[in-house]
């Protein structure tokens, strides 16, 4: 599994949307991208995260930034989300689990005493090169955009 550090080439993929089509990095060429990992739609850290993101896409567009939100649910499940909260991004499916495994967010997991495999949110801030240029590993749900936009400052 991959440890991507600023600097790095961010992995490109090829994957469906929430519409089912089909987006690669390779897509966003010259813009920079807010990509983001989380671990499920719909559930109460998942929703507060995006809807960060939602409440502060206005401000984070005009900065230049793509906002690209990716889990391992499926394309239903994302249409379902983006349309329950209103998301006005991408929400790639990665139910192969290629993407996650790539950007090294699909990780061991324990809650209470069990252990799983799942994916760790994790927001990686690609610049129009498709270079790394920071790594947001402790992020804040109800504030990610914020935590970006502070990164930005």
């Amino acid at each position: 599994m991959a440890t991507l550090a600023i600097g790095d080439k961010a992995p490109d993929f090829d994957a469906k949307d929430q519409n089912g089509k089909a987006v690669s990095l390779a897509d966003f060429k010259g813009k920079n991208v807010i990509l983001y990992f989380y671990p499920k739609d719909d559930t109460p850290g998942c929703t507060a995260e995006a809807c960060s993101f939602r409440d502060n896409y206005q401000s984070l567009v005009s900065q230049g930034f793509e906002v690209i939100g990716v889990s391992t649910d499926d394309e239903k499940s994302h249409k379902k989300f983006e349309t329950k909260y209103s998301l006005p991004f991408t929400l790639i499916a990665d139910e192969s689990k290629e993407i996650v495994e790539a950007y090294g967010v699909w990780v061991e997991k324990n809650m209470y005493g069990k252990k799983y495999m799942g994916t760790a949110r994790k927001t990686f801030l690609i610049n129009g090169d498709g270079i790394i240029d920071q790594i947001i590993d402790k992020v804040d749900t109800k504030n990610s955009s914020q935590q970006i936009l502070d990164v930005l400052k």
